[in-house]
């Protein structure tokens, strides 16, 4: 069986020392010799070598030395030493060492006295310490604090023996008596300890006794007050209130360890809005007091437990909360934003977006290289605040714009998705949002960003003056045409000459795959994504010439045929607002000119790459739109697009309610569950905060909070049989995963008439699973069970194999091991994956960045798409990002996403693609993303599994 081990110490296995060498080391006089030997004796006593030979030189000529470090190594020799036989009873050599301890105990130097006074904590044979025990007792009133702390650390340690109530029954009377009179910190501490564990009713009256001085007791002390508060509000609920108002005292202790244990404890005890509100005041004092990151985000952690429990009282603390965004560390100010989005309310709404805005304009000024981050972070806060309190996008929306042209593509994306929101949302802002965008469009540097804008003016333009302004500022930032000339030797010259071969000389022609938005890929140039993150040479064209020419010069005909659809928008509006024919026909002249030259543009052989089918249909659809209008095309241009829009605002807003609604369900009592009320409880000798405690326990058990069982069905489903009911060994084990920790609880009956001996369950691991600890040999009497519990730990998210055998030998035959090989235990990859959500910008980087992919091809027996969908998300444990509307209909294709978040923090992607075959069968691809290889190929073997449609 294996040995407990209080010794650790780093051992070379490559050059081992040999006894005899050790012994001549110890009979020598030499003191430094000495000291190596019992090292070396010490290393191989720690790596399981006996030496036996060496006891007996050890107590002839080591035990005598005075030198401080011999007699401290020689401690930790006698600590290793086994000191019971076979039998368990203490070997008679023994006895030679304890008249060395006595003398030890008795010494005059107080560090010989307090090393021996720990020794003696380790001791498990009471038959060595009992003839010390006066010895260990009149320690307890040495001058010097170092022997008295380790004194009653050996008191408490005897008397935890078996025997040791009989060894030394007054201990608990003899402590308290020392605790009464002692002075020093650490040794109160050890006294207090001693109590806690082994007389328990005497700490409580101990603290009760001297509760006006808590505060001034050491920080050791008070952090064991609150862990005896912990003990006895467990066993004892109903006394939980006076121990409150102690805590809440400490909430002022100068310690910030004590002061965070103490909130800890508060709200693991009571529910009280004064307790929690104490306690949601100390993490925040703590957040802003504390200069280590990792102490701000394990506060946050805290407060965004209160959050979820205790959200009304959280609200009244989020501006305290908000002042962590000081910390120039983004996982904190990431954080940090999360919970305070959540307390929102419109009281606060304005302090909050006020704050949001400061931290905007911050970033503007400063020079950090997560700037751009973590303005896109601030601008996506302020986005949420504003759709949830559509009053508060006024203060906050003008601000944003000037961020449109933000070298930061991500967060300028963000900034002009909120503006298409607002402007749609608020139509009191929709006049000076069309300004201010007409006015700083020609600062726009990303496509993207452009596309939207342009889109945005092409929609929101609606009087006579925003229209010809709009049509304006995008011939402005086209420049003058045309676009390219050729001389008759061949040469680009005139206005594109010097842009087209700078372009030339930095524009990569190779294409690769881009995401759209439904997970499938289309083809795009390499130069569109040169434009999006702004190189040298399109900042060096942005002082002499237009945004759009510049962008569309790189070879962007996708933004190209974007300016189209925006120009035709807007002089279709223009022969509504504009009386006069002349006026319209020149604006459409000019329009359908721009086209024509991007055309053209694309079908030479200036650029590396020409046009790219779909951008010249959609220009060459413009013109012909321009040039024969008819009435349902123009309702189709000028309403039905706002519409969708509208229709797709609308079903966002439907789907966060339904969200939100399945948050707010709460579990409801028994309609037999007793409910006390609180105009009827008897309030004699109780505190306001005694009564709100109580008032909140009530309301707890009345919904149901304290009765939250786990689903008995689903415990049955992870009890796994091992091995087979004809083996004379029966093994089952029940499974319990706890996040980072495997916890195998396993049930051994031994089915035969005999003893089995030795019996060891040996496991084994495959995968990013580690056993915690060895097994141990049992004993099992004929017919008689035992439970034994396997630590394994997880590292990452993936499918491990727990495999191994029982093996024991029978009373019959004790030489002969007999093995039962047990059946593998699998563990589940869905355990650590549970459904998360993120934007779609956010997913298509993530796809784009993951390097890992698994691709499996769809073989189901299911033949309708959206069942089949509906399948692979339950039995993947994923959410679906593709909203419900973009499902709808029987087209025979279908194409979603789905984002679940692992317990590590790892993303796990999937796109589903799957369409109806012309013989009804369903085919198809579905691709499995992540940063890692474990999570991709073991959601593929569940997906694999899984699909067919079986349970």
């Amino acid at each position: 069986m294996e040995k407990s081990c209080t010794l650790l110490v780093h051992f070379d296995k490559a050059t081992p020392a040999l006894a005899n060498e050790i012994k001549e080391s110890l009979e020598g006089n030499d003191v430094e010799s000495k000291i190596e030997a019992l090292k070396k004796a010490i290393m191989l006593l720690l790596n399981g070598e006996t030496i036996p030979q060496l006891f007996i030189t050890i107590i002839r000529y080591v035990l005598p030395s005075e030198d401080h470090t011999i007699q401290k190594l020689l401690l930790l020799y006698l600590e290793l030493i086994e000191k019971t036989d076979s039998k368990g009873k203490v070997l008679p050599e023994m006895i030679l060492i304890c008249q060395n301890l006595r003398n030890n105990l008795q010494h005059p130097n107080e560090f010989i006295r307090g090393v021996t006074l720990r020794f003696l904590c380790r001791l498990n044979e009471s038959e060595i310490v009992e003839p010390l025990l006066p010895s260990i007792l009149s320690n307890l009133e040495h001058r010097h604090p170092f022997v008295r702390r380790n004194a009653v650390l050996a008191v408490m340690s005897v008397y935890r023996l078996p025997q040791g109530e009989q060894l030394l029954d007054s201990a608990p009377e003899i402590v308290e008596k020392f605790l009464t009179s002692e002075q020093d910190s650490s040794s109160k501490r050890n006294a207090f300890l001693m109590l806690f564990n082994c007389a328990q009713d005497r700490a409580v009256d101990y603290l009760f006794r001297n509760v006006d001085r808590i505060a001034d007791w050491g920080e050791q002390l008070q952090m064991v007050v609150l862990e005896l508060i912990r003990k006895v509000c467990r066993a004892n609920k109903a006394e939980k209130g006076k121990y409150i108002k102690i805590i809440i005292s400490l909430l002022n202790a100068q310690s910030t360890a004590v002061v965070y244990e103490c909130a800890t404890t508060l709200v693991s005890l009571s529910s009280a809005p004064t307790a929690i509100r104490a306690a949601a005041n100390t993490y925040c004092q703590l957040l802003l007091s504390q200069s280590d990151n990792n102490v701000k985000l394990i506060v946050l952690d805290r407060l965004n437990e209160l959050r979820i429990s205790h959200r009304e009282i959280m609200v009244e603390m989020v501006m305290d909360v908000l002042r962590a965004l000081s910390t120039p560390n983004l996982d904190i100010r990431k954080k940090t934003i999360d919970i305070v989005l959540d307390l929102i309310t419109p009281r606060n709404v304005d302090e909050v977006v006020m704050m949001l805005k400061k931290e905007v304009v911050k970033t503007q000024n400063l020079e950090h290289e997560k700037n751009g981050e973590y303005r896109q972070m601030l601008v996506q806060a302020i986005h949420s605040c504003a759709i949830k309190f559509p009053e508060v996008a006024s203060t906050v929306v003008h601000l944003l714009m000037d961020f449109l042209g933000d070298s930061n593509v991500a967060s300028a994306i963000d900034v002009v998705v909120f503006v298409r929101e607002i402007i749609e949302t608020n139509p009191k802002l929709r006049v000076s949002i069309i300004t201010r965008l007409l006015d700083t469009f020609y600062q726009i540097r990303a496509a993207r960003v452009c596309s939207c804008a342009l889109w945005i003016i092409g929609e929101y333009c609606l009087s006579l003056s925003e229209v010809e302004k709009g049509i304006a500022a995008i011939k402005q930032c086209l420049g003058e045409l045309p676009f390219f000339t050729v001389t008759e030797e061949g040469e680009v010259q005139d206005q594109g000459a010097k842009k087209v071969q700078q372009v030339n000389s930095t524009t990569v022609s190779s294409r690769r795959p881009a995401i759209l938005a439904d997970g499938t890929y289309a083809t795009q140039s390499a130069a569109l994504e040169t434009a999006m993150s702004p190189p040298t040479f399109v900042q060096g064209l942005l002082s002499s010439t237009g945004n759009l020419r510049s962008l569309i010069l790189s070879g962007d005909f996708f933004l190209g045929a974007v300016v189209a659809c925006t120009l035709t928008k807007l002089v279709l509006r223009l022969e509504e607002v504009q009386p006069s024919k002349v006026e319209v026909n020149k604006a459409s002249t000019q329009a359908l000119l721009y086209m024509v030259s991007m055309l053209q543009l694309g079908e030479s052989s200036v650029l590396p790459q020409p046009i790219d089918n779909d951008s010249r249909d959609r220009i060459v659809l413009c013109m012909r739109l321009l040039c024969n209008t008819g009435d349902e095309v123009r309702k189709i241009w000028l309403q039905s697009c706002r519409e969708s829009f509208v229709k797709m605002l609308a079903d966002k807003q439907r789907r966060e309610t339904e969200e939100l609604k399945a948050k707010a369900q709460i579990s409801n009592a028994q309609p037999d569950d007793l409910i006390d009320f609180y105009h009827l409880k008897s309030r004699k000798g109780m505190s306001q905060l005694e009564l709100e405690d109580e008032v909140q326990d009530d309301l707890k058990r009345a919904t149901g909070e304290f009765t939250k069982d786990g689903d008995d069905a689903n415990k049955l489903n992870r009890i796994l049989q091992l091995t087979g009911f004809s083996d004379p060994v029966y093994a089952e084990a029940y499974v319990t995963v706890h996040h980072y920790d495997i916890v195998l609880d396993v049930t051994v009956i031994n089915r035969t008439k005999e003893t089995l001996q030795n019996l060891c369950l040996e496991l084994a691991t495959m995968g990013d699973l580690k056993l915690v600890e060895r097994p141990q040999n049992y004993t099992l009497a004929p017919e008689s069970s035992k439970q034994i519990k396997a630590n394994i730990k997880v590292s990452s998210t993936e499918t491990g194999v727990i495999f191994g055998n029982i093996v024991y030998e029978t009373s019959s035959n004790v030489l002969e091991r007999n093995v039962i090989v047990l059946n593998d235990i699998h563990i589940d990859i869905m355990d650590y994956i549970s459904p998360a959500s993120c934007a779609d910008v956010a997913f298509r980087t993530m796809w784009a960045e993951f390097e890992w992919e698994n691709k499996v091809a769809v073989n189901t027996v299911l033949q309708d798409e959206k069942e089949f969908l509906d399948h692979i998300i339950k039995s993947t444990n994923m959410k679906c990002l593709t909203p419900p509307s973009a499902l709808e209909g029987e087209c025979g294709f279908l194409a979603a996403n789905l984002y679940a978040k692992s317990v590590f923090g790892e993303d796990a992607l999937v796109n589903v693609s799957i369409e109806k075959q012309t013989d009804g069968k369903l085919g198809g691809y579905i691709r499995i993303r992540s940063k890692t290889q474990g999570i991709a190929l073991s959601l593929g073997d569940k997906i694999t599994l899984k699909q067919k449609g079986g349970t």
